[in-house]
């Protein structure tokens, strides 16, 4: 029993030591660096395309007789579900703990760039999805990896589809039903065995319908829960406003600078503030990840250029609003700088200011956080599925899936977690390969829709 004990810790450690490697700062930069590649290529497609991306979502351009399964606003929402949640919770507070203040301006700017990454990504899901003779729409980066770039790259794409279901069981469902189960059994003493059977059940209710009804679903829950969470952040911002020019001439200052010594707070350098500004960002909005143009391949539109212009809304409310938000209540708190738990550290800056938010709030949007983005990475891992077998054994990745959801909430994940953040790293590389090479039939049907919606013929 003991050897047994000490080969998982082995493995565990080994583990973690490979997590370092493969989110390392090479991938950092491949992240940001197509980012900015594409921000530039496309023209800043960020900034031009974002009021037409609002209107979009707003619902002008919708179609009934468009081909897909869901609307814009739903699209956005069940992508925006995966994206919103413990990354914006628990993440930026890793990030200013790790990193100090200055974290907070490169994951401003890595959201940024970012933004570029989700609209092509999004883009070439649309434009290579298939649409079988039922109406089912199957997209995603397998998919505009084998159409778009023929049968010698689908190696690519399998590998792609079983990262993708390697991390649909780890990061996107057994962390998210275990951070809750902790969460609530610390703040309300609920077992652990009865928050992983309520996410289960929850879950299971949901994701036999499809993705018309994890959309359904994820356009209510995603609203309520984003707009609470930003109104309580913008309460303590307002209430706090002497604070807030103070604490932005220190984020941009510490992003350059570095991070000086702070009570028990040891300073760093300015290379660990950009990698966990970086990093932080790129976990918590997913470009590039092409997890999220899974989401929008289902939406109902004729014009791959109008998804991937929705799609960018994503990295902007995710981490240019609620990250930054969520940041500066950890700053203006001052409890950055104490070694506890990162959801906990987050949950004692609401309560500094809002005496009880952080008690009750906080855990009720984790919940809520987790249980969308449990919906959301369920349909992920579906489509995956579908694509190594067409179509067969879904009913029981639905069912395996449900079980990993109570299994989380009460086991000690370790190596679990670890090798599902090492194939959420993976996912990237064949994904961003094919981004770049199909880029220039993106940048070809972008400028064919600019121009046209420019025009005034687009409809």
């Amino acid at each position: 029993m003991e050897s047994i004990t000490e080969f998982n810790i082995l493995i565990d450690q080994w583990l973690g030591v490979a997590v370092g490697y493969v989110w390392g700062l090479p991938l950092v930069i491949l992240l940001v660096g197509t980012g900015l590649l594409l921000t530039f290529s496309l023209k800043g497609v960020q900034i031009r395309g974002f009021f037409h991306a609002i209107k979009v979502v707003m619902g002008k351009y919708d179609d009934s007789d468009a081909p897909g399964e869901i609307s814009h606003f739903q699209a956005l929402c069940t992508a925006l579900s995966a994206t919103v949640g413990l990354g914006n919770i628990a993440g930026v507070a890793v990030a200013i703990h790790a990193g100090g203040p200055g974290a907070t301006f490169w994951m401003i700017l890595t959201g940024f760039v970012g933004m570029a990454t989700k609209f092509s990504e999004c883009s070439l899901a649309v434009m290579f999805r298939r649409i079988d003779d039922h109406g089912e729409v199957h997209g995603g980066p397998m998919h505009y990896i084998d159409i778009g770039l023929g049968p010698r790259f689908k190696p690519l794409a399998v590998f792609f589809a079983l990262a993708c279901i390697g991390s649909s069981f780890g990061a996107g469902n057994m962390f998210q039903s275990n951070q809750v189960a902790q969460i609530l059994t610390s703040n309300f003493a609920i077992p652990q065995w009865v928050t992983g059977l309520t996410l289960a059940l929850m879950t299971g209710v949901v994701i036999i319908g499809g993705i018309q009804r994890i959309g359904q679903v994820t356009s209510k829950v995603v609203p309520f829960m984003g707009g609470i969470y930003v109104l309580g952040a913008l309460a303590i911002i307002v209430l706090n406003f002497e604070k807030v020019p103070g604490l932005l001439a220190q984020i941009i200052g510490d992003a350059f600078t570095g991070t000086a010594a702070a009570g028990g707070f040891a300073g760093v350098a300015v290379r660990q503030v950009i990698v966990q500004g970086f990093r932080r960002a790129c976990f918590s909005n997913e470009a590039g990840l092409g997890s999220s143009p899974i989401a929008h391949s289902a939406a109902a539109t004729k014009e791959p250029i109008r998804e991937g212009s929705v799609a960018l809304l994503e990295p902007f409310i995710d981490t240019i609003v609620i990250c930054t938000m969520t940041a500066l209540v950890i700053l203006i708190s001052g409890v950055w700088t104490q070694d506890i738990n990162a959801v906990e550290l987050t949950a004692l800056a609401f309560n500094k200011s809002i005496p009880g938010f952080g008690d009750y709030f906080v855990p009720v949007a984790v919940f809520l956080f987790a249980y969308s983005t449990l919906l959301s990475w369920s349909y992920y891992g579906e489509r995956a599925i579908d694509y190594l077998t067409n179509g067969k054994y879904l009913i029981f990745y639905k069912i395996f899936f449900c079980f990993c959801t109570f299994l989380g909430a009460i086991k000690s994940l370790g190596p679990v977690l670890s090798l599902s953040d090492i194939l959420l790293g993976l996912m990237v590389i064949p994904n961003l390969i094919a981004v770049l090479l199909l880029f220039p039939k993106l940048k070809a049907e972008t400028q064919r829709y600019f121009s046209q919606l420019k025009s005034g013929d687009l409809k």
